[in-house]
């Protein structure tokens, strides 16, 4: 692993016994949130595959699982959902309303994890990209602009 010198947070366990509890209701809903495959992470594969870009899906021998990777053009791309990895985490800190001792740290603990992969990707010579789900949706052209110069770049130099 590459030099990570920051300490990691500690995120509680999510447990009725120290306080964080959750609804019927709210844990149904939660269930239904997907790690793979979402909607902006299929939009963005399906249109890199129809540019000629080939890849893998959630690669388990890197860092972090790539949702994107190609060893052989060394990148790795991470679609993030806004929530889980601190999208304007500043303003939405404030604005949580319940179990903020379990949420606060596990997202922060989320946000010190994707840099820990970042440096340890490129420290392996990888390119990360890592996109907003919200952004993929709204402008792919310009997450596959990002991609494609890096693509084009590394044929080149190849």
């Amino acid at each position: 692993m590459a030099d990570y010198k920051i300490p990691k947070i500690k995120v509680p366990r999510f447990c009725e016994a120290q306080g964080f509890y959750t609804t019927p209701a709210r844990s149904k809903m939660m269930a239904k949130i997907k790690g793979k495959n979402t909607k902006a992470e299929l939009q963005l594969r399906k249109a890199l595959w129809a540019a000629g870009v080939r890849f893998r899906v959630n690669v388990k021998t890197l860092p972090g699982k790539p949702d994107v990777a190609s060893k052989k053009l060394k990148f790795a791309i991470f679609v993030d959902g806004g929530f889980w990895h601190g999208y304007q985490w500043d303003v939405r800190k404030s604005k949580l309303k319940e179990n903020k001792d379990f949420w606060i740290p596990k997202i922060e603990r989320n946000m010190q994890r994707d840099e820990e992969v970042n440096l340890e990707l490129q420290h392996k010579g990888y390119a990360v990209f890592r996109f907003w789900d919200h952004e993929v949706k709204a402008n792919l052209g310009e997450c596959l602009k990002q991609i494609f110069e890096y693509v084009e770049h590394k044929a080149r130099s190849a």
